[in-house]
């Protein structure tokens, strides 16, 4: 019987913390803290609503999403989350379902080890 290869990704994610230490320099700890925390509750928003439009085959609705998301990850310094977010964006548009799903899968991946990674550097801020 043949085995079943398990991969495993993990990749590193680039961070620009000078965001966030604007952010807490331009707003003050206390709404620099609750704007990083509505922001990340966002991006997992998001990233659930991704999912789901992808199985609802709504390219319409998953592009302006992962636009948002863009967006709001760029915001925060989430540098790879927002290129891989794009990335989202190009394969869905082009209408390549396989591209869409690998860069989907891609950008959950990103998406949990960036949300980490802010979490990480927001408490070294703190």
């Amino acid at each position: 019987m043949a085995k079943l290869a398990v991969m495993h990704h993990e990749e590193g994610v680039r961070m620009d913390p000078d965001c966030l230490v604007t952010l807490y320099e331009e707003l003050g700890e206390g709404c620099a803290e609750q704007v990083v925390v509505r922001a990340m509750q966002d991006l997992n928003a998001r990233l659930v609503e991704l999912q789901h439009l992808a199985e609802m085959d709504d390219p319409a609705a998953l592009i302006r999403t992962a636009r948002m998301l863009v967006k709001v990850a760029g915001q925060i310094g989430m540098t790879t989350f927002a290129r891989v977010g794009a990335d989202v964006i190009v394969a869905t548009g082009a209408g390549d379902k396989v591209a869409r799903a690998a860069t989907l899968a891609r950008l959950q991946r990103i998406g949990d080890c960036s949300l980490n990674a802010v979490w990480d550097l927001r408490d070294m801020t703190v």
